[in-house]
């Protein structure tokens, strides 16, 4: 999607992806990975969720990469946070405790940015990209990242002519089709999770699944 469309559903507040509780597949798979305290760990995409907070929690310094600056300032504001704000380039970067966002284009990101990531966690956005811009996205993805990092990875699918995205349908096999190129993909965890999320009955889905993915640079 174009920059004025995220800025504008931000400055709406029409931001019905934001959940207001840590996801619960992180909390249940991010411990199976491993990584050492301190470690890295990227959040492309990341609005101002709480995730990010639940890492930081855990002993892990967060880098995010968000487009929308009302998002950004959101996230520091509502976990009490004063940052330091300072400029990287293009990048409007914002740092407090073990959280630091870059406020800008995901696909402005330098390797020098993320190059002491260990991880990444996707959950916002793979689904939040048309596919042409996903492609865009993993093969942006596979210049910048370390060649021993790890991820998390949520993504929904249903069927994408019941209603139009974002969150986009990203199936099995487009997951397939789009990572395993670079990644070792493990599927942890498929789920129907149609009867709780009420705005998606409300659009008329019929079926709405959630995968979740472990995946290993190759």
């Amino acid at each position: 999607m174009h920059a004025e469309f995220w800025q504008a559903r931000w400055s709406r507040s029409e931001i019905g992806f934001h959940l207001s509780e840590v996801n619960p597949y992180l909390q249940r798979y991010w411990p199976a990975l491993e990584l050492a305290q301190g470690a890295q760990v990227l959040v492309p995409l990341c609005g101002k969720s709480v995730d990010m907070a639940w890492l930081a929690g855990q002993g892990y310094q967060v880098i995010g990469i968000e487009l929308a600056q009302r998002a950004v300032e959101d996230f520091f504001a509502e976990h009490g946070l004063e940052p330091q704000i300072s400029q990287d380039g293009v990048f409007q970067v914002y740092r407090a405790g073990a959280v630091t966002i870059y406020c800008g284009d995901l696909f402005a990101l330098e390797p020098r940015h993320v190059a002491q990531c260990s991880a990444l966690y996707d959950r916002a956005a793979l689904i939040a990209l048309p596919e042409a811009m996903r492609e865009r996205y993993v093969a942006r993805l596979a210049e910048l990242l370390p060649g021993s990092i790890q991820a998390l990875l949520v993504a929904l699918d249903y069927d994408q002519g019941q209603m139009d995205g974002p969150p986009f349908a990203v199936n099995e096999a487009q997951v397939q089709r789009l990572l395993a190129r670079h990644w070792q993909i493990e599927l942890l965890e498929e789920c129907d999770v149609l009867g709780q999320n009420w705005r998606f009955l409300q659009r008329g889905l019929s079926r709405l699944d959630e995968r979740v993915y472990r995946l290993q640079r190759q």
